[in-house]
């Protein structure tokens, strides 16, 4: 984007914001007392819909229990200031801790399941809740509990639901600022990587379970703190506001407002707290009306209302494709001095069975440091299985694999990412929701989980993160020549352009042992060229390259040394000159599409050259 039209723009969106925020402050005065109840309760459930955005949009986990962690925070401040006799701000503390606990308990499933098992086992659990505050004497039975003490602060009557109403625009105001901050920052888009795609996400150092822990987590925060503000608005509390019937209310309003927008979530909520005041006469009319809506928006606007704009923006680009910039060369790597003193990778004697099929069978190479590996072999012989397992997406039957004095077999991807190893996919997996530039700060972003806390106690530090990183970022865009699709989407770039991200994307880790898989697939003649400069100049910069290719021409010009697999075990290992002519790989791969003659052929013209 232009930078003129981008300070614009940001210009346009301070003010909006600024507009939004004195009409807020405002509003009361404008209403009558049924006008402000109404309004305090949008506000709640804005506040619920926002947390259930970022779990459900952001980070892509079916979460319906955001409607038992409604009912936690404000169970649990019930019970502490009716039963305990604690005071409200201070039960309101151990209230939001209670719901945090329940949000980790109820994300441990995301560690096994995903998809719709997620949500069936997630909406079991919000069931399980209900049941229980229905039945259990602490939580007042069906009756509920009720007494609940107004909050106070500052000698402030907040039992006036005017007053109350700022106490809530406050806080959600807060909410909100520290959900877009998450969002656009390097938290958010390892999120929304994870959503995207898991495997890659983990592949470019992603830690995906923790990251799905964090979304749990999060959604939990905000609802917790809802039920508090619901608590503290009603003072009763029954188990009927936390039926299955609202939580599909609050994903209705999600889904129609935007899952993955933080202000659709926003106006979803409060569009329909209206409606479904407007409409309380006729409910059961009201429900089956959601429902359609919900399913009008999944099939026809599946990013909802606020992502609207965007696809009319993207249906606009696509008629004018013919403007699109033309890719810039390469710039090399500075050779690494000295060359070649990396660690080796050693694989042995690795094996992997899938149930009664055995896609490796004890295989053993070793690749020195600095060197170009090829893998080739006929389709189905394992090449790819066995790039899985040394990349930790399969775990071996037996065998190990290592790298240097690492070991790299029964590692998760992103452990392995975080040693110095990268690696593409054979079918592109990049981040398809996500820009360029996204993608590649997605990868280039090596921080800990546990540096989590600046979040909360030091928003500066993550600033200042996060300018370090899009400043690596455009680096990286300039050296590959991407910088003109720095905010374009990568699916609405050509075939051989997404190649290159994708291997910018795996160079921006910094690794020291690159995996490619397929690399030249797709690409004409000119790309592939460019491919081969690219790959030699990863290797001169000190970066052991080991690829999986089934353009033989490229192989033998380009790789050191090649090992062939056939039937998930090799066949034999050498030069690009001494395995071409082996009658065993000739009769296994390279008689059925590459003829000696070619081969040899090839081989002398990169010898001369």
């Amino acid at each position: 984007m232009n930078p003129l039209l981008r300070n614009r723009l940001r210009s346009a969106q301070l003010i909006a914001v600024v507009v939004v925020a004195v009409c807020a402050w405002f509003l009361p005065y404008g209403l009558d007392g049924y006008g402000i109840h109404v309004v305090n309760i949008a506000i709640v459930f804005a506040l619920l819909a926002v947390g259930l955005g970022l779990a459900m949009g952001v980070a892509g986990q079916i979460n319906l229990a955001q409607v038992a962690f409604f009912g936690v925070g404000s169970y649990a401040l019930a019970i502490f200031t009716t039963t305990s006799g604690l005071g409200f701000w201070v039960s309101a503390v151990l209230a939001m801790l209670a719901t945090a606990l329940a949000g980790l308990f109820v994300g441990i499933p995301a560690l096994r399941v995903q998809s719709h098992y997620l949500g069936i086992v997630t909406l079991g659990l919000a069931l399980a809740f209900t049941n229980w505050v229905t039945n259990a004497q602490i939580a007042g039975g069906a009756s509920g509990l009720n007494g609940i003490p107004v909050p106070p602060l500052f000698g402030i009557d907040l039992s006036n639901e005017y007053l109350y109403y700022y106490l809530e625009l406050i806080v959600f105001a807060l909410a909100i600022a520290f959900a877009v901050f998450l969002v656009r920052t390097a938290l958010g888009r390892r999120l929304r990587a994870m959503r995207d795609d898991s495997l890659a996400a983990g592949a470019v150092g992603a830690p995906v379970p923790l990251l799905r822990m964090t979304a749990f987590l999060t959604a939990s925060v905000y609802g917790g703190a809802a039920g508090v503000l619901y608590a503290g608005l009603i003072r009763y509390i029954a188990p009927e506001t936390f039926s299955v019937a609202n939580m599909f209310l609050l994903l209705a309003m999600v889904i129609i407002g935007g899952r993955q927008s933080i202000l659709g979530c926003v106006i979803g909520a409060v569009a329909l707290s209206l409606v479904r005041e407007a409409l309380v006469d006729f409910s059961v009319y009201a429900q089956l009306g959601y429902g359609s809506v919900v399913v009008l928006m999944v099939v026809f606007a599946p990013t909802g209302l606020a992502g609207l704009p965007g696809r009319i923006h993207h249906a606009v680009r696509r008629r004018r494709s013919g403007d699109r910039a033309v890719l810039k060369p390469f710039r090399p790597y500075a050779p690494a001095e000295p060359a070649g003193q990396g660690p080796p990778l050693e694989i042995a004697g690795i094996s992997k069975n899938f149930r009664g099929v055995k896609a490796l069978k004890d295989v053993s190479l070793s690749v020195a440091p600095g060197e170009i590996r090829g893998i080739v072999g006929p389709n189905g012989s394992g090449k790819t299985t066995l790039f899985n397992v040394i990349s930790g997406i399969y775990t071996a039957s037996s065998g190990t694999a290592t790298f240097g004095t690492e070991v790299l077999t029964g590692q998760r991807p992103y452990q392995l990412s975080q040693l110095g190893l990268a690696r593409t996919f054979q079918n592109l997996r990049l981040f398809g929701e996500m820009t360029v530039e996204e993608n590649l700060l997605v990868a280039l972003d090596r921080s800990a989980m546990r540096s989590l806390w600046r979040y909360v106690l030091w928003p500066v530090g993550i600033w200042r993160f996060e300018r370090r990183l899009r400043h690596d970022a455009a680096q990286l865009l300039e050296r590959f020549g991407l910088e003109d699709y720095r905010a374009a989407a990568p699916k609405s770039l050509p075939y051989g352009i997404q190649r290159r991200v994708e291997l910018a994307r795996a160079m921006a880790s910094g690794p020291k042992l690159l995996l490619l898989d397929e690399p030249a697939a797709g690409l004409n003649g000119q790309e592939v060229g460019q491919l081969q400069e690219i790959v030699r100049s990863i290797r001169d910069s000190g970066v052991t390259v080991v690829l999986i290719e089934h353009n033989m021409g490229l192989v033998m010009s380009l790789c050191d040394r090649i090992t062939v697999l056939a039937s998930g075990g090799v066949i034999a290992e050498g030069t690009p000159a001494e395995v071409a002519v082996r009658p065993e790989v000739i009769e296994a791969y390279l008689g059925d599409s590459f003829s000696t003659a070619e081969v040899v052929r090839a081989v002398e013209t990169e010898t001369m050259s």
